[in-house]
């Protein structure tokens, strides 16, 4: 079947280093099943956070199903996050051990399955961003150069 995005974080990896990245399958009800497969989701302001050995993911807004009764889901609720169980350990030990945070970067639909990306990243600095800002520019100074000879 293949994978089917959804959304993804643009800012995530202009904020952070990404150390490594996982796949997890989310939690969700009927509704916001639907939702996700009209595409009407954002992961902006989201985050995924630890809490009693297991992963919530936070702030991922999902609208309200349109053709939906009164049985309709929360846009913002936290979303549990499905990983095995060694994963999480060795994920709350990186996260206490050296500071670092879990990003989700995209959701898609992998073989009719929700599912999110998370990223074990550290926050990049001001200054590591103008770095970047100033690689990239002299990346594509270089490559023009290239391509007009």
């Amino acid at each position: 079947m293949g994978t089917k995005l959804i959304c993804s974080n643009k800012k995530a990896r202009r904020n952070y280093d990404i150390i490594e990245t996982f796949e997890a399958g989310l939690v969700l009800v009927g509704s916001e099943v639907k939702s996700l497969r009209a595409g009407k989701a954002s992961m902006n302001e989201s985050y995924a956070k630890i809490t009693d050995g297991e992963i919530w993911l936070v702030q991922f807004h999902i609208s309200p199903y349109s053709h939906a009764n009164v049985f309709n889901h929360d846009p913002l609720r936290p979303r549990k996050l499905l990983l095995h169980k060694q994963e999480i350990r060795r994920l709350i030990g990186k996260i206490t051990e050296k500071g670092l945070t879990l990003v989700p970067l995209r959701a898609y639909f992998k073989n009719g399955r929700a599912k999110v990306e998370l990223a074990l990243g550290k926050g990049k600095k001001i200054h590591d961003k103008r770095e970047d800002l100033k690689r990239k520019a002299v990346k594509r100074d270089m490559e023009r150069d290239f391509k007009s000879r």
